[in-house]
């Protein structure tokens, strides 16, 4: 049994979540230009992800939110193709299985959504979530998909979510 537990956002969540993205991202050197840390959606998640298409889950632990994870429509993508967004972890919640169970979740969910692919996109240097997309089934794709305005990010990454 995992000492965390995975559920959907809440509109309490917010601040943590916002927190956890802007606490994050800098420790990997994703706080610039062409970056998700810049999305106006960052304040207001729980509005973002609450329309359709979309779902994001947090990922609690001793009473405190230390990570989230969601996906939504990729912007400018093809049809059927979701993006899994703002996978995040505070470094109290790295190591304890929770990066699967929330990617799990989340493919779960975009299937349930009816989405055929989910993309996403990552950088060097995020080595160990690089893994774990590979390990999920995720393909390296040589260039981005979509408008998502994150050229920061240079790893992008594909996963069928049909038979």
């Amino acid at each position: 049994m995992s000492d965390f537990s995975l559920r959907p956002l809440t509109p309490l969540d917010d601040p943590a979540v916002a927190a956890i993205i802007r606490s994050v991202m800098p420790e990997f050197g994703a706080d610039g230009p062409g970056f998700a840390i810049h999305d106006p959606e960052v304040d207001g998640m729980h509005a973002a992800y609450s329309r359709p298409g979309c779902a994001y889950f947090v990922v609690e632990a001793g009473g405190r939110v230390l990570g989230g994870g969601g996906v939504a429509p990729l912007e400018g993508g093809p049809q059927g193709v979701c993006e899994l967004r703002k996978m995040y972890f505070l470094p109290e919640l790295r190591g304890r299985g929770a990066g699967r169970a929330l990617l799990e979740r989340c493919l779960e969910e975009a299937r349930r959504l009816g989405y055929a692919r989910c993309y996403l996109e990552t950088l060097t240097g995020m080595d160990a979530a690089q893994a774990l997309y590979a390990r999920a089934g995720f393909q390296k794709l040589c260039g981005p998909l979509g408008s998502t305005g994150h050229h920061g990010c240079d790893r992008w990454y594909l996963r069928e979510l049909v038979p």
